[in-house]
């Protein structure tokens, strides 16, 4: 049986010029204060330093929550008197209810871009418009010009997340010449990748994906009462002609290569996107310690072993 070697090609440099980012939306919810703490603990000890939050976060649907998630961050920070981290910070939502109303007004952004630099201080590194619903491109264009104005005053790179329309996005910057930081969705069964094309196109942006777990789907399809996909009124049966696909694809992809085999959707979905040249980096949904600490075991494995099979099998399924 052939044995897997480390990466020796160019997949192995995408990989380690790749960023994981550690996400906030579910603290103050189904992470509390203390699972948080010691998720930031763990996420430090292992040598990284970038947390995504929003101002919307947790979006749990109670109003007390509002901001929770920032309020988690900014205790931590201070308490341990951090300097050195990378926050990513989403502006827009005007609450935690999931509905589209938003301020993107460009004195709001940067009435944001100060209160957050006072509250992170250096530990901010960018700001992000969030869940943009609009279609005038001069409204587009003036909240562009304010985050221009924002990288200016405070170094924050500009950021792009949750918007319904990159092509207008793409056409506001064409002379302004931005280069964002950009969340998308991206995995086996949903990819915004095709929608943000107009972004890609340019060339300058930086990408990140997440959802990589397909919003909590198992392979083995066995789901209990609090699973994430359930708890977020996901449909099992939606994925179930992809999954037998998978559950017949990987004895043979676990057996081809001594390798750490592949168990889950979210090793699937960590190759399904470390390895796309397209892409820069991952965000993660960890909910637990213990989904953190598998989440940092099997990316020491795709750093180790060559799994560009896995993902060349992974594109032709997914397409």
């Amino acid at each position: 049986m052939p044995r897997a070697k480390p990466h020796k090609n160019t997949k192995t440099q995408k990989h380690e010029k790749m960023h994981l980012t550690l996400g906030t939306a579910q603290w103050g919810w189904n992470v509390s204060r203390q699972d948080a703490f010691q998720l930031l603990d763990r996420w430090l000890k292992a040598g990284h330093r970038r947390v995504d939050a929003a101002t919307n976060y947790p979006i749990n649907k109670n109003p007390e929550d509002f901001r929770a998630s920032e309020k988690i961050l900014h205790e931590y920070v201070q308490a341990h008197g951090l300097h050195d981290l990378h926050i990513t910070m989403k502006v827009g939502s005007l609450d935690n209810m999931r509905t589209p109303e938003v301020n993107l007004a460009p004195s709001f952004i940067l009435m944001m871009a100060d209160e957050y630099s006072r509250i992170f201080g250096q530990n901010l590194g960018c700001l992000m418009i969030h869940w943009d619903n609009r279609s005038d491109i001069g409204e587009i264009r003036a909240s562009l010009e304010s985050l221009a104005k924002a990288q200016d005053e405070h170094a924050l790179t500009p950021g792009l997340s949750g918007i319904a329309y990159p092509d207008l996005y793409a056409r506001a910057n064409d002379d302004l010449g931005l280069a964002f930081d950009i969340q998308l969705k991206n995995n086996l069964l949903q990819s915004d990748v095709a929608r943000y094309e107009p972004l890609f196109q340019q060339g300058s942006h930086h990408f990140y994906a997440y959802g990589i777990n397909a919003g909590g789907v198992k392979i083995d399809g066995l789901y209990p009462e609090n699973s994430t996909l359930l708890r977020r009124g996901g449909n099992p049966e939606s994925s179930a002609a992809l999954l037998e696909r998978l559950r017949e694809m990987l004895p043979k992809l676990n057996t081809d290569f001594v390798r750490p085999p592949l168990k889950t959707m979210n090793h699937l979905g960590l190759i399904y996107t470390v390895l796309d040249p397209r892409f820069s980096g991952i965000l993660l949904g960890v909910s637990s310690l213990s989904q953190l600490n598998e989440t940092l075991d099997f990316w020491r494995n795709v750093e180790t072993y060559d799994y560009g099979d896995v993902w060349e099998a992974l594109r032709k399924l997914a397409h």
